[in-house]
């Protein structure tokens, strides 16, 4: 389970402004903590100036878990896995958001602020937050998502 004391880094480009806005006021009443690395409006921007910020604190292993949000949830995604200790998993739904930690051992998720309504994001980061990695078999897989030169 997660401890509701550590903090969740966040961040969103214009397109999940408004969905990262709702997460962290809906979570921060059940205790949730956040350091938002922003967007704050609605004005256009480049999503990695957002998402960089929070995959290095993964990265580096500062803190457990992350949030990331664009339109699609595809760009954000893609930015936060260049980072060789950050498995940034989309999720469309509860089933993924417990799937990609599962079996991906995910540290960050990856939102799609205009494809999700706002109180399934919420109920998808609990999930996300509150499901354990399985293990096991997946283990082996993980450990095969390096690049190997």
């Amino acid at each position: 389970m997660f401890d509701k004391n550590h903090v969740i880094p966040i961040g969103a480009d214009h397109g999940g402004v408004q969905m990262k806005k709702f997460l962290e006021d809906k979570l921060s009443s059940e205790g949730y903590k956040f350091y938002d690395f922003g967007t704050f409006s609605e004005a256009s921007v480049d999503y990695p100036d957002f998402i960089h910020p929070v995959a290095k604190l993964i990265n580096e292993g500062k803190n457990e878990f992350g949030i990331i949000i664009c339109g699609s949830g595809q760009g954000a995604a893609i930015t936060a896995n260049k980072y060789p200790n950050v498995r940034a998993g989309i999720s469309w739904d509860k089933e993924q958001a417990k799937l990609i930690r599962l079996h991906n051992n995910a540290n960050i998720i990856s939102l799609p602020g205009r494809f999700v309504k706002f109180q399934e994001a919420v109920e998808m980061v609990k999930i996300f937050l509150n499901t354990d990695f399985e293990g096991g078999r997946h283990i082996n897989r993980i450990n095969k998502i390096p690049v190997v030169n």
